[in-house]
């Protein structure tokens, strides 16, 4: 019965995961919010299909220590040498300085002790390795150097949980006190030796495996040194992670650790997310409900100040502020570790179960609104950023405009909208010939560029009339649209023929459906960007095959007759060709 009722488990696990994170994703909310909300309904607080949410927890902290274990593999020592100022600087102070305020605001608001309230601000202080990670991947941090630093204080955190273990330990009442530490210096040389010894051990170990086992052997071998180095350091006083961490810098100069991290990655994403549904289901909901002001206020609030104190500290170590602001939410929710810290201190009746049910309610609304928080940023951030290029463009647009009307009276026979790749090889043929010609680009950079090459070219957006007419369309014979984008493409088309019908007009096509939209205007045969090209490898690919010259051009015609009878046809749906 048991083992149907594990099975019964799996599948709601599974189907809730399956359920909610391609719906929150679908509506730009993230996978890790989709697994909370998945984990907080199949828990105890709603519908209770789960009602042992420690187990599960306790179980997918391993896809943290996968995690970790990646993370140590992309590092060597050497690389993690040059971070230490970064760990112990960056990491160092985000933490004293976090806690010390919210501590000073946890003793003058509630009736909390001033020990409880530097408990509490310490396990608060602690981000999520687990969240702010996968956060930092997906936006494509990790590989640069303000990842690196966000990573640092990560680090720092983790390597923090043990001095705070021990101050509750020390603080807990001595009747009831049962956090049990191994003495400092047992985990100390406990690090040391496997420094020490750990790459003289493991690397001849999966030598031996890779070569008398299997691609199964060598993963099973992998997780047996993950786990055990996790296990071993996990008894001496660290976090399971921390071992795992160090398990994957031993082992970050071996041959086998492309393949060790291609093996461990299914395992680590399948726990992180049951991570994150365990910790959804220890969210006390109905405690939620009673409160939802408080607690999304002390969340929102733990947020702000995390937030400020790491931008302002990566601002003082050199980082652009917007940047750091943006690692800073990504490291603003609490931590997994919170949930440690809290469970030590109701054990040893250090705090009472409604404060650190409150504590840990805060840290899991605070790891929900991280990845909205990001998403809110980033598009204020590209907000702003399109209304700074609006106005840069219109500036630029006017200088561009005056420098045209400025320009001599010499009839141009060509204008050219565009002038990428495209464009630039029609003008370069024009210069060869001294056929004058304007170009128009939207790329100002591009414009620069140009003129340094003494190409008469200028900035501005050929849809605009006002630019078209500056540019000389009136007194120009031929019009080369070619822009990339397809709704500008039609959009210059229609107006130039409307206005300007005399000018013949030569556009560059995307695909077929492109095309046959421009024919529809009044252009006539339009010109597919790749359509020579591939006729020319198809041509080649003919004549490679034993086709005389004569069989592949017949070949070629008639594929050009019927793609002509195809262009007087409409599409019934998007042809890429």
């Amino acid at each position: 019965m048991d083992h149907h009722q594990s099975l019964l488990h799996a599948i709601y696990y599974l189907l809730a995961a399956v359920i909610a994170v391609p719906l929150f994703r679908r509506f730009g909310l993230g996978a890790i919010l989709g697994y909370l909300v998945a984990g907080a309904i199949i828990g105890p607080q709603q519908l209770a299909l789960i009602y042992d949410a420690e187990t599960p927890l306790q179980f997918s902290e391993l896809g943290v220590v996968m995690l970790l274990f990646v993370i140590g593999l992309e590092l060597d020592p050497a690389q993690l040498w040059k971070m230490r100022t970064d760990i112990l600087l960056a990491g160092g102070t985000q933490l004293l300085l976090t806690a010390v305020i919210i501590s000073g605001l946890l003793a003058f608001t509630f009736e909390l002790s001033v020990y409880q309230s530097i408990i509490i601000a310490f396990a608060v202080a602690l981000s999520s390795t687990a969240f702010a990670m996968p956060l930092m991947e997906e936006h494509k941090l990790m590989g640069s150097l303000l990842g690196r630093k966000g990573f640092s204080v990560l680090l720092l955190q983790d390597l923090a949980v043990i001095p705070i273990l021990l101050l509750l330990a020390s603080w807990a009442p001595s009747e009831v006190a049962e956090v049990h530490l191994v003495p400092w210096w047992v985990g100390l040389l406990t690090v040391i030796g496997l420094v020490l010894l750990g790459a003289r051990v493991f690397n001849p170990l999966l030598k031996v495996v890779a070569l008398y086992g299997s691609r199964e052997i060598l993963t099973a071998a992998s997780l047996l040194i993950v786990l055990s180095v996790s296990l071993l350091l996990a008894s001496v006083g660290f976090s399971m992670s921390m071992g795992a961490f160090l398990a994957g810098i031993l082992l970050a100069q071996s041959n086998f650790r492309h393949q060790l991290a291609a093996d461990i990655e299914p395992f680590k994403g399948l726990l992180l997310g049951l991570f994150f549904i365990a910790v959804g289901m220890t969210l006390n909901l109905r405690l939620l409900f009673s409160e939802p002001l408080l607690i999304v206020a002390l969340a929102v609030l733990l947020i702000i100040i995390k937030v400020a104190v790491i931008s302002v500290i990566f601002r003082l170590r050199g980082v652009d502020f917007n940047r750091g602001l943006l690692i800073g939410i990504m490291l603003s929710q609490g931590g997994e570790f919170a949930f440690v810290v809290m469970a030590a201190a109701t054990a040893s009746t250090f705090l009472s179960e409604i404060i650190a049910s409150y504590t840990v309610l805060v840290v899991g609304v605070s790891m929900a609104l991280t990845g909205p928080l990001v998403m809110i940023y980033q598009f204020l951030v590209r907000r702003r950023s399109a209304q700074q290029k609006l106005r840069q463009d219109h500036k630029k647009t006017q200088i561009s405009l005056r420098k045209l009307r400025r320009t001599d009276t010499q009839k141009v026979e060509v204008v050219i909208a565009g002038y990428g790749r495209f464009g630039q090889l029609i003008g370069d043929i024009l210069r060869v010939g001294k056929i004058p010609f304007n170009a128009l680009d939207n790329d100002h950079e591009h414009i620069e560029l140009l003129e340094s090459y003494g190409i008469q070219s200028y900035y501005g957006d050929a849809t605009r009339m006002e630019l078209l007419e500056a540019s000389g369309i009136r007194e120009a014979t031929i019009l080369v649209i070619a822009v990339v984008n397809v709704e500008d493409s039609l959009a210059i088309a229609s107006m130039v023929r409307e206005n300007f019908p005399k000018v013949t007009i030569i556009a560059r096509a995307h695909n077929l459906q492109h095309a046959q939209k421009l024919i529809a205007l009044g252009v006539k045969n339009p010109i597919r960007e790749i359509y020579e090209s591939s006729l020319s490898a198809a041509m080649r690919t003919l004549s490679e095959l034993g086709y005389t010259e004569g069989q592949s051009q017949h070949a070629i015609n008639k594929f050009r007759d019927n793609d002509q009878k195809m262009m007087q046809k409409p599409l019934l749906k998007e042809d890429v060709r």
